[in-house]
């Protein structure tokens, strides 16, 4: 174990920082051109997927005890990357909206590369900071989510995936056979509207109607309207377009992601619409160092949800008998999910396994598999 003398050394935080290196690669491709712009998905997909193969994987575990004051190096890296994917956002909005030496594609390519920005890691950042006590921190995780037209992901994450996360009230739970297209299809559709209900819940067990002002979708539309409106400001219909397509990639990454998180790990029922407490195993987890740099931990995803508070440097990993684990790292499994039948190839017997070893008693996964079991009480 990593004791706290040695975690808060910056030479231990500084591997999470690289992904500082993605603006200046987005920067030279909208400057270039050419095969410039393939390298933002290059460097997070497939540099740090090698890095993995190089460097295999890291069980070690930090000190959990470490305190607040120590992880400074790491806290700086997380919240200094708003004010940066901001200023790099709109930068380049306005930049290639009055550039006249990239080809259509390559404006795609730059628009698309942004996306892998905002995606890969303004999103996962988003995710640490939301979870955060601090009010300045959770405010610049809602200022992240607005620049990919997704906050309602922070009410949908907090009050609904980490309560009924593996039961049918959770969208982003995947189901067993269910693939990837179809998956994005249903939380698009129905993510928006879980968080919403959610939250109109919270605010009635307060006396509060849905519409009263403590609603934060007020402050979801006003953010994302005012992150569009600066778009269109700088670029006009080409901003906004720019901005469109960057948020669909960021959303789309977001998306496979929460699909190979959970992929047909399922909480037992136990009958009148009780279930299990999550456990360490109803979560996918990869220690694969490379990418856990680029994620922040974010493959130490048991851990998460067993204390979603805790700071990333200090998320443990765990053993195959604890938790069930990726054969490799998120950005491996997230290509693999786009191919169904890859996909089915690679994680069934996973799935299969995973079933024998947690629940032998369990003989029909008919409901499981169809999240056909019975609303969680309480999840209304």
């Amino acid at each position: 174990m990593l004791s706290s003398d040695k975690v808060a050394r910056i030479t231990a935080a500084m591997p999470f920082w690289l992904t500082y290196i993605l603006p200046p690669l987005v920067w030279l491709g909208a400057v270039q051109g050419g095969l410039w712009v393939l390298l933002p998905p290059l460097a997070t997909w497939y540099l740090f997927s090698a890095l993995d193969a190089a460097l295999g994987l890291n069980r070690e575990n930090a000190d959990p005890l470490t305190e607040e004051r120590q992880l400074f190096w790491y806290r700086l890296g997380v919240v200094c990357w708003a004010p940066v994917q901001f200023l790099t956002l709109y930068a380049l909005i306005w930049y290639l909206g009055r550039a006249d030496h990239l080809s259509g594609w390559e404006t795609f390519g730059v628009m698309f590369g942004t996306g892998v920005m905002t995606g890969s890691v303004g999103i996962v950042y988003a995710h640490e900071l939301l979870h955060q006590s601090n009010r300045v921190e959770r405010s610049l995780g809602d200022w992240l989510l607005a620049m990919v037209l997704y906050s309602h992901f922070r009410s949908e994450h907090l009050l609904v995936h980490h309560l009924w996360v593996g039961t049918p009230r959770d969208p982003v739970t995947a189901r067993y056979n269910e693939g990837f297209h179809r998956y994005y299809a249903r939380v698009l559709r129905d993510c928006p509207v879980s968080a919403f209900r959610a939250e109109a819940a919270l605010l009635k067990r307060r006396g509060l109607p849905w519409w009263h002002r403590r609603n934060p979708f007020w402050k979801y539309a006003a953010l994302q309207l005012a992150m569009a409106a600066l778009a269109v400001a700088l670029a006009g219909w080409f901003g906004l377009l720019f901005f469109a397509v960057q948020a669909g990639v960021a959303i789309w990454q977001l998306e496979l992601t929460n699909y190979v998180e959970h992929y047909a790990l399922t909480r037992r029922h136990l009958g009148e619409g009780k279930y299990e407490h999550v456990k360490p195993h109803h979560s996918w987890n990869s220690a694969h160092t490379a990418t856990n740099w680029l994620l922040i931990n974010l493959q130490r995803h048991s851990d998460h949800h067993y204390k979603p508070d805790r700071r990333f440097p200090l998320l443990q990993t765990y053993e195959e008998t604890e938790a069930p684990q990726l054969p490799y790292g998120y950005p491996i499994m997230t290509m693999a999910a786009m191919v169904p039948p890859l996909w089915r190839r690679i994680m069934n017997p996973k799935v299969r396994a995973w079933r024998r070893t947690w629940y032998p008693d369990i003989e029909d996964w008919a409901p499981y598999n169809k999240a056909q079991t019975p609303t969680p009480r309480g999840a209304g």
